[in-house]
C-alpha cells in the first residue's frame, strides 16, 4: 500500500512562495505519476500541477507561470514551488500519485496553504 505525506504548507504573505513536499512510501517510485491537487474552501478539488517519472510536466490554468513541479525519483519525493502567492491559491493541497498502465491512485492527507496578509 502507497502512502503519501505532505508537507511545508502555512501562512505565507501575498507574494510569497512557499514550497510543498511529499514523500511516497510502500512502493516502486519510478512506477507513478505523481501531482498535486487543491480544493479550496468551499470549491472542488483541481489540479495544481502533474510529473511524470521522465518529468514532463503540465499544469493547471490558475498556476501556469507562478509553480514549478519536480521529483527525485532517488528520494521518492515530488515537490511543487509555489511563486507569487495570491490570496486565491488558499486551500488544502493534496499530493496524488497514480500507478502507471492502471487506475489505480492514491490520496495524501493533504497540507493548508493558507495566503493572508
Amino acid at each position: 500500500q502507497v502512502q503519501l505525506v505532505e508537507s511545508g504548507g502555512g501562512l505565507v504573505q501575498p507574494g510569497g512562495s512557499l514550497r510543498l513536499s511529499c514523500v511516497a512510501s510502500g512502493t516502486d517510485f519510478s512506477m507513478y505519476r505523481m501531482g498535486w491537487y487543491r480544493q479550496p474552501p468551499g470549491k472542488e478539488r483541481e489540479l495544481v500541477a502533474m510529473i511524470t517519472r521522465d518529468g514532463n510536466t503540465n499544469y493547471g490554468d490558475s498556476v501556469s507561470g507562478r509553480f514549478t513541479i519536480s521529483r527525485d525519483n532517488a528520494r521518492n519525493t515530488v515537490y511543487v514551488q509555489t511563486n507569487n502567492l495570491k490570496p486565491e491559491d488558499t486551500a488544502v493541497y493534496y499530493c496524488y500519485a497514480k500507478r502507471l498502465f492502471t487506475t489505480i491512485t492514491y490520496w495524501g492527507q493533504g497540507t493548508q496553504v493558507t495566503v493572508s496578509s
